[in-house]
């Protein structure tokens, strides 16, 4: 069996509020495969999103670490985390978090530049044209569409060909039928690219659709199954 892509192990997450210390996450195990497909699940305020910003290294446990490719997050300093995550992971977010003072193509292009490519127009280009927005190049954010705004991102994700791409919530703000459309390319090009799909949502038929399921609650793993 190849190396896991992502092994979370034993992670506590903890928190002093006016009533003294929150547990947020309680000993969460887990362990992921290169090109899998998992759905964090359970309700609000069940750690979900903690536990996806502790995965890609922009929070960090009290106690317990997370592997990434192999390589422990949390003995590494900050900047080198942002290096791996610049190497190994794309972001999808619910807000869609692109630069409003860039087009769509620049949008794309800059995660790229940021590595020293120098192929940034044409790749980023050609992932634009992959999601459908091959006129759309030259648009600020602001003349796209929630859905159109959505797929730019996926194309700023999936450009750098990370090994894990990680969702939070991402159709959250799109209507249903936009939403469908744009989990349907996230599908696409997870299995086009390899990359493994570490999505948090609230929406059962999004989360049966990827392999695994992992259910938080009350801070911890209540559930974690094979999509069969």
């Amino acid at each position: 069996m190849s190396e896991p892509i992502i092994a979370v192990e034993h992670v506590t997450k903890q928190v002093q509020d006016s009533t003294g210390t929150l547990t947020i996450l309680d000993d969460i195990d887990f362990a992921l495969e290169p090109q899998e497909s998992a759905a964090i699940v359970g309700a609000s305020g069940s750690g979900k999103s903690t536990l996806l910003s502790i995965v890609a290294g922009l929070d960090v446990p009290t106690r317990g670490t997370v592997r990434v490719a192999g390589t422990d997050l949390f003995v590494l300093d900050e900047d080198a985390r942002a290096a791996l995550r610049a190497q190994k992971v794309g972001f999808v977010f619910q807000s869609f978090q692109l630069l409003p003072n860039l087009t769509a193509l620049e949008n794309v292009m800059l995660p790229l530049e940021l590595r020293g490519a120098g192929d940034a127009r044409a790749r980023a280009t050609a992932m634009l044209e992959r999601v459908g927005l091959g006129a759309r190049l030259g648009h600020y954010p602001k003349l796209l569409s929630g859905g159109e705004q959505q797929r730019v991102a996926l194309a700023r994700a999936f450009v750098v060909e990370p090994a894990l791409l990680l969702a939070d919530e991402p159709t959250g703000s799109l209507d249903f039928a936009t939403g469908e459309k744009v989990m349907e390319l996230m599908f696409e090009l997870n299995r086009e690219r390899g990359t493994t799909l570490v999505l948090v949502t609230h929406d059962r038929a999004i989360a049966a659709r990827c392999d695994r399921q992992i259910r938080i609650e009350a801070g911890r793993v209540a559930l974690e199954h094979p999509i069969l």
